[in-house]
């Protein structure tokens, strides 16, 4: 057994405190190796319906493991909810796609960096006799106000997701608020894409949808594409690491690696080459040269 020296011996022999400096030190070394020689830790991914339903993930998911030994798990929800999710702690990264959203969750401190990654659009879709008359109109509020007026059915996802956000937006651009007939002509479905393009082939009504879930969508019915190509509807994704100093239990180091793995060269091509019918659902949106180009 060694003895201890006394307090007058470590007054002499070493700075005040030096001990317990270096006691830190040696443990955090230790813990950094431990760290080092673990596998890589698994990640939830808090995301949308629309990636998750479009077999975008089942396609890029295992390239992405493959390459670095990181296992995922995707929580595919609407965006609000996938925001929740990551507010409270319950999520590591987020991919989402309402702008204004993922800004506010940046400022608020609770992502690290906002990173663009893909777009596709949104497609105002509806009966093929298109009572509304708005087949072919460039203008997607032009269309919105025309089936308002004449009180057509529209069905709403309601749900909070990124998609009800757009066509909420898109509502207010036109300057017409559907709210008030809800449960008349404008309906509600409160539940996501596959569930609202269903009720609205059921009932002969118009809906908002992104281009990947109409393209993978199966039951179209008698519901054609009416109005796309206007700008407003563009439609970006991006993804964010949440901060780990306001939920120190993220898996933050994985997280960023499938952050940087999305907006790298080989991520985008992924993306890039993902189709459904020879059709291309999303376009890669991060810079080939740079792996942060674009964050905000």
């Amino acid at each position: 057994m060694i003895d201890r020296p006394s307090d007058s011996n470590d007054n002499k022999l070493f700075p005040r405190g030096f001990v317990k400096r270096l006691v830190a030190l040696l443990i955090g070394v230790m813990l950094a190796a431990l760290a080092a020689s673990d596998e890589p830790r698994p990640i939830t991914v808090a995301s949308t319906t629309s990636t998750q339903n479009s077999g975008l993930f089942e396609n890029l998911l295992p390239k992405f493991t493959a390459e670095t030994g990181i296992e995922v798990r995707v929580v595919a929800v609407g965006t609000g909810q996938a925001i929740r999710l990551a507010t409270n702690g319950d999520a590591d990264v987020l991919l989402v796609h309402h702008l204004a959203s993922e800004r506010k969750f940046v400022a608020d401190g609770l992502g690290l960096a906002r990173h663009p990654v893909m777009h596709n659009d949104f497609v105002l879709v509806g009966p093929g006799d298109d009572p509304a008359g708005i087949r072919g109109i460039t203008e997607v509020t032009t269309a919105l106000r025309r089936i308002g007026d004449g009180e057509h059915v529209f069905v709403s996802r309601g749900d909070d997701s990124g998609t009800h956000k757009k066509e909420l937006e898109l509502w207010r651009a036109a300057a017409f608020d559907p709210r008030p007939a809800s449960g008349a002509w404008y309906r509600e479905s409160g539940s996501g894409m596959g569930t609202t393009l269903n009720t609205a082939s059921a009932m002969g009504g118009y809906t908002l949808t992104d281009r990947a879930s109409w393209v993978s969508f199966g039951n179209k019915g008698g519901l054609q594409p009416l109005v796309e190509g206007d700008t407003r509807m563009h439609n970006p994704y991006s993804v964010i690491v949440v901060n780990p100093e306001r939920h120190p239990h993220v898996h933050a180091v994985e997280a960023q690696a499938f952050a940087d793995w999305l907006i790298s060269e080989r991520g985008q091509r992924v993306i890039a080459a993902y189709r459904v019918d020879g059709q291309q659902l999303f376009f890669p949106d991060a810079a080939a040269t740079s792996g942060r180009a674009g964050a905000d």
